[in-house]
């Protein structure tokens, strides 16, 4: 049975983290290790999260950034790696360094996974038997389900990007899940990327492709990944793999421009831009347009900062970096 790394990253949110870790205590699948990455959590993540494991007598190492990039201690094998990574890196280089552990320690596949998830046992058994079924696949999805109303759906497997506006729409969105059969049946041949919630990635896949970008920081890395696997690798949804999703616990995602928060709003912003730039320039023109009525309605909102915030981006061409958490 092929190992899988579970890499889960947490950023002052511990009571997500732990509940997260609680389910993947349930799964069925048992060939697997945990890797919780803190990017430098002032909320004693790091505390809580280790008398979690000490009470329920999970074996567990801590380590710093650069002995978890180095693997580890290869004497001693544990079902939970705490790494220390001292600052926070965003979702893209807070899983790299899990990725660097989770590849040194031999692992067939990696499943990237929101700490603020929570999945069904069997979860990852069926990510492990899509992704096994069909070698050419990359990177697998799950069926995305809303953690506070489980019978929506926040995506099926991933969804699909519109260069021209610059927008990802996640397949299935808002659709009730009982009655989503025929879009399950024909999610693999409508997305473009997979939702980063749940990623399981091949050992094959980040040998050639590689990590994740860290230049994005907050979103668009998912769709950064596909992009660069295009004509290489696949992308794979496993329907049966269920996980729900508490939607932005940790940063304020919403998609009510009257309820983002600034973080939010910013890397959304920046990251449409620059992802426009290096894949699909000509769509520029389409993009700004779209960008420039968002400004308006921010001003019609009140948000005055806001606008002048996305004016900065449109202007420098989203290489203005100003939101790091």
């Amino acid at each position: 049975m092929s190992r899988v790394s579970i890499i889960v990253v947490n950023w002052n949110g511990w009571r997500d983290t732990i509940e997260c870790l609680e389910s993947l205590e349930r799964l069925d699948y048992p060939e697997v290790g945990f890797v919780v990455c803190d990017n430098g959590s002032t909320d004693g993540s790091l505390e809580r999260i280790r008398d979690w494991a000490l009470g329920r007598r999970i074996s567990f190492a801590e380590m710093d950034r650069a002995e978890a990039e180095a693997g580890g201690n290869p004497r001693r094998s544990v079902k939970l790696a705490l790494v220390h990574v001292g600052e926070n890196l965003g979702f893209a280089g807070g899983n790299n360094v899990g990725l660097h552990y989770a590849l040194a320690q031999d692992a067939r596949f990696c499943w990237l996974l929101n700490n603020d998830t929570v999945v069904e046992p069997d979860a990852l058994t069926q990510l492990v038997v899509r992704i096994e079924q069909d070698r050419r696949i990359g990177i697998c999805g799950s069926s995305i389900l809303y953690y506070h109303s489980r019978d929506r759906i926040q995506a099926l497997g991933g969804g699909y990007y519109y260069p021209w506006l610059g927008l990802p729409w996640h397949y299935g969105r808002f659709t009730v899940w009982g009655k989503s059969r025929k879009l399950q049946s024909r999610a693999e041949s409508r997305m473009n990327y997979v939702e980063g919630a749940s990623m399981l990635v091949s050992r094959e896949f980040l040998a050639e492709v590689g990590l994740l970008n860290e230049e994005y920081f907050l979103y668009f890395e998912e769709a950064d990944w596909a992009q660069r696997a295009r004509g290489r690798f696949l992308l794979g949804y496993a329907p049966q793999s269920v996980v729900y999703h508490k939607v932005g616990s940790s940063i304020g995602t919403c998609r009510n421009p009257a309820r983002k928060s600034f973080v939010c709003d910013f890397y959304n912003i920046r990251n449409r831009i620059v992802f426009s730039r290096r894949y699909h320039p000509a769509a520029l023109p389409g993009v700004y347009l779209v960008l420039s009525v968002e400004a308006l309605l921010r001003i019609l909102l009140g948000k005055w900062d806001r606008a002048a915030m996305i004016l900065r981006l449109m202007l420098s061409g989203g290489a203005t970096r100003e939101a790091r958490l």
